[in-house]
């Protein structure tokens, strides 16, 4: 082994304190959020998350943070959810196929799917929920995420 190769192997053994394994703590809020939008609860949906997150989403503007960002991103999603005829949504997640924790920070990829219904057709939209988390005196909360997938398609 090159002993430039070697030192560089080495040092990235020792620079990687993240763990990589399912954390319960961690995921709580994400379930919470996923729950309470399911029931229509935005309140509890919006608990989740600190008190100035950032939110990625399809729906127009696009991007949202600071104080007001929740609930503008949930204003948006309603206003063209109601003009676009979709109604009925819930988010479904998978089990994160990426988890990393470096002490209070944590970064969670998730497979996600939308399912609603768009004038009378059942509709599903798969994709991919990223999730950023910072733990504080409360626990775990959201400090970001974003939703990326390709155009819903009919349920057959």
């Amino acid at each position: 082994m090159r002993p430039l190769f070697a030192l560089a192997a080495l040092s990235g053994l020792l620079a990687a304190p993240a763990v990589q394994a399912a954390n319960s703590a961690v995921e709580a809020p994400i379930h919470q959020m996923v729950a309470s939008f399911n029931k229509g609860d935005i309140k509890a949906a919006k608990a989740t998350h600190v008190a100035s997150p950032m939110i990625m989403d399809e729906v127009a503007p696009y991007a949202w943070s600071g104080p007001k960002a929740f609930d503008s991103w949930s204003s948006a999603l309603t206003k063209a959810e109601a003009a676009e005829g979709k109604t009925g949504g819930k988010v479904a997640i998978g089990a994160p196929v990426r988890e990393t924790i470096v002490g209070d920070r944590a970064y969670v990829v998730t497979p996600s799917t939308y399912t609603f219904k768009q004038k009378g057709q059942t509709m599903r939209e798969a994709g991919t929920l990223t999730i950023v988390l910072i733990k504080g005196k409360a626990g775990w909360k959201i400090q970001a995420w974003t939703w990326t997938s390709p155009e819903a398609a009919p349920l057959k």
